[in-house]
């Protein structure tokens, strides 16, 4: 008996790799949705765009935006783990999944449930405020800060996310106290900071550079260990008057779990030669962001690390849902 149930799993499983491979060479059949879990504008968006570009090129059919905004990005992640598995639902991931499970109650796993595809960049966080902040420096805004208990206010993306942890990490390194106001995506909360209603953002470079560029924003300080390419007149933070403050996010592709490994490795491969091409290096020099590499199964276990790492700072932090 065991030596046909040994047989019988043998062949089921060599007729799931037949099929897997079949799919794999007609993928992608249709336009392929990509979830962006946050409002356009952000981050997670602005890669989002620029990798669904090279993907339509590459592989010959609509790799198609769409924004699906709230609870930290736990909206998009419900809507991929019950979209079917077949590589036509795909999406763009960040940082933020492995702080939510900490703070929102997860209707999946981001581990078990999602199937990782490619990292795709990272960059450093830039603390910038509005041009009604009487400062021109970091040292200026802690001091601003500390006069003003709780009279600044940040705004974020939304509870959970990169840029509610990053201002978290400055008020602990920096003993200042300072208002968190989460928005549902960067863009919104951009649009707050520079309309004065909030007076700083702890964005990613690709979110705020154009803002800076124009005037809009003024750049105080990068999260970097050392000054961004981008912005190389903007000190660190560190370098500013909070040392040892390094803070950046990642952006990443994703699938349901259960998405055929050969469609997965189509789609790694597809990303790692736009990764290799000067369009995309130039894309994401443009937006201050790094190309980051690594095999579907290194994401999937650097995934696993993040998840580990940010329980420990959300618990060592006491933040709490909001």
């Amino acid at each position: 008996m065991s030596r046909l149930y040994s047989l019988l799993l043998r062949t089921a499983c060599f007729t799931l790799a037949l099929i897997g491979s079949a799919a794999a060479q007609d993928y992608p059949s249709k336009p392929v949705r990509v979830l962006v879990p946050f409002s356009p504008g952000g981050f997670n968006d602005i890669v989002g765009r620029i990798i669904s570009a090279q993907l339509t090129e590459r592989l010959g059919k609509q790799f198609v935006v769409d924004n699906k905004p709230g609870a930290g990005g736990v909206i998009a992640g419900q809507m991929l783990v019950s979209s079917p598995k077949d590589g036509h639902t795909l999406m763009i991931v960040s940082l933020a999944i492995t702080v939510n499970p900490y703070f929102y109650k997860m209707p999946y796993d981001p581990v078990q449930d999602y199937a990782p595809v490619a990292i795709l960049a990272s960059a450093p966080n830039v603390l910038s405020v509005n041009n009604k902040v009487p400062a021109n420096s970091l040292r200026e805004l802690i001091a601003l800060a500390k006069a003003k208990p709780g009279d600044l206010r940040y705004a974020s993306a939304g509870t959970g996310t990169f840029m509610h942890l990053g201002p978290e990490l400055f008020k602990l390194m920096a003993g200042v106290n300072i208002l968190h106001v989460p928005f549902r995506g960067a863009g919104p909360a951009m649009i707050d900071v520079m309309g004065g209603d909030t007076q700083m953002t702890f964005a990613s470079v690709p979110s705020t550079i154009t803002h800076v560029r124009s005037g809009k924003l003024r750049a105080l300080g990068t999260g970097g260990v050392k000054r961004s390419f981008a912005l190389p007149d903007v000190p660190t933070i560190a370098e500013g008057g909070v040392p040892g403050y390094e803070f950046g996010n990642w952006i990443g592709l994703v699938a349901p779990a259960g998405t055929p490994a050969p469609i997965v490795a189509k789609l790694h491969e597809a990303l790692t030669a736009a990764q290799n091409s000067p369009e995309l290096k130039a894309s994401f020099d443009r937006e201050g962001a790094d190309v980051v590499r690594m095999s579907s199964a290194q994401f999937g276990a650097f995934i696993a690390s993040e998840l580990a790492r940010w329980g420990k700072v959300v618990k060592d932090a006491g933040l709490k849902p909001e």
